[in-house]
């Protein structure tokens, strides 16, 4: 059963369940109508203001070209030995602004973009979050094992958990 969250305490709730995953999956669909996820290194630095979460990309990459076409994109998150989860839906684009850019440059982006921050090829993808579904199991991580057990034993469906869903507008 999913709880409706109010705006601030959402966004606060999200940012904490998500501040510390280094991945998310970012889903996106192309031009056939097909879903496609990747994974993309998170920002934490960044931070969560406006409700909006940033990755670095190439201008000239698939994920780049769909974006511009398709500008709706999903972000999971997962921490399995946390039992946390969370879904994200938003509105994606390409942002080239240099100061951006250098703002959130961190040198262990090097791995991924060896000409570092000043590569005209460089991009942030900026994901303005318009809603999301967390759930946090971990509370009740022995319970919920129970009843995957019994589940199993008895052959009725485990209960996943409690989910919370919150609009950001």
């Amino acid at each position: 059963m999913a709880e409706e969250a109010n705006d601030r305490d959402a966004a606060k709730e999200l940012w904490r369940m998500i501040k510390d995953t280094r991945v998310a999956m970012m889903t996106t669909l192309d031009d056939n109508g097909y879903l496609h996820a990747r994974p993309m290194g998170a920002l934490p630095h960044a931070g969560f203001d406006n409700a909006t979460l940033w990755f670095f990309t190439e201008v000239h990459s698939e994920k780049a070209g769909t974006i511009e076409r398709q500008w709706r994109v999903n972000l999971a998150y997962a921490d399995p030995d946390k039992q946390q989860y969370v879904s994200v839906s938003g509105v994606a684009e390409l942002v080239r602004d240099r100061t951006m850019i250098k703002h959130l440059w961190r040198n262990d982006a090097m791995a991924w973009f060896p000409k570092g921050p000043d590569d005209p090829a460089l991009a942030l993808v900026k994901v303005s979050v318009d809603s999301a579904t967390c759930w946090d199991n971990a509370a009740n991580a022995m319970v919920k094992a129970y009843g995957y057990l019994k589940a199993k034993a008895s052959g009725a469906q485990p209960n996943p958990g409690e989910s919370v869903q919150a609009a950001f507008q």
